[in-house]
């Protein structure tokens, strides 16, 4: 599993190394005291997991991954000050750790985080999977989804839903009869189903059902048939590309 350190503290930053270094499985494959070098780095090295420390001389860490995303790779915030970690968990962090880093607990995170994205890249390669069968097959011909909602569980043709939207834990599922659905699971419970029938992650938050897109603006965005604006992350430009070439 490869990893990347950001941290501008020099003792902190040795003793993290010390720490990494005694554990097999982990290759250390770059290290940065910058908001700037980060952003250089990490699309370029493609970390499985990245160390961070959250406020740096340059800037604030939330401010890099706001930029290059957090999708690709597992994140682990690093601070001495633990009014952020609400804002650090929110944005995605595998975890969270105050300083002074207890070797222990750095140690026992970063092997739960190693077999959570063991599992990630076994569901990663049926996401890949599904995306061929469906560009180069069709839909699939499961034709309907269960969504649990808080109050009740309803049987939706997957063809109505238009998008899906994430958020701390919960999917909305926006219907095209204008209707919204809110259950209890993160979007990646539904991710390998949905792709299966042309839905296509634009997004961390967002998942898009290509019968409904109207426009492509190459700068970043999606335009749907009821002029909803969805959001396109830089590492999937050439994703939606490929959706839209198929169309075509």
């Amino acid at each position: 599993m490869k990893l990347y350190i950001i941290e501008d503290e020099v003792l902190i930053l040795e003793h993290l190394i010390q720490v990494v270094q005694k554990i097999p499985y982990i290759q250390l494959v770059g290290t940065s005291a910058s908001v700037a070098k980060s952003a250089l780095e990490i699309p370029v090295l493609k970390p499985d997991m990245v160390l961070a420390d959250i406020r740096l001389k340059d800037g604030d860490s939330f401010q890099l991954f706001d930029k290059i995303g957090v999708e690709d790779f597992q994140l682990i915030f690093l601070t001495a000050y633990d009014q952020y970690a609400i804002q650090a968990l929110n944005m995605g962090a595998f975890g969270y750790l105050l300083k002074p880093i207890d070797e222990i607990e750095l140690t026992n995170l970063l092997n739960k985080c190693f077999h959570h994205r063991e599992q990630e890249t076994a569901n990663q390669q049926q996401l890949a999977i599904a995306k061929e069968q469906y560009l180069t097959h069709g839909v699939s011909s499961i034709k309907r989804i269960a969504l649990k909602s808080m109050e009740f569980i309803e049987i939706v043709p997957i063809e109505d839903i238009v998008y899906c939207k994430s958020d701390k834990g919960y999917t909305s599922f926006f219907l095209k009869n204008k209707r919204e659905i809110v259950v209890s699971k993160g979007l990646k419970e539904y991710e390998i189903i949905l792709t299966a029938h042309g839905f296509l992650r634009c997004h961390q938050s967002y998942m898009v059902n290509f019968m409904y897109v109207s426009k492509y603006y190459k700068e970043g965005y999606l335009i749907l048939l009821e002029k909803e604006n969805i959001p396109v992350s830089a590492r999937k430009k050439e994703e939606v590309m490929r959706y839209l070439d198929n169309i075509a």
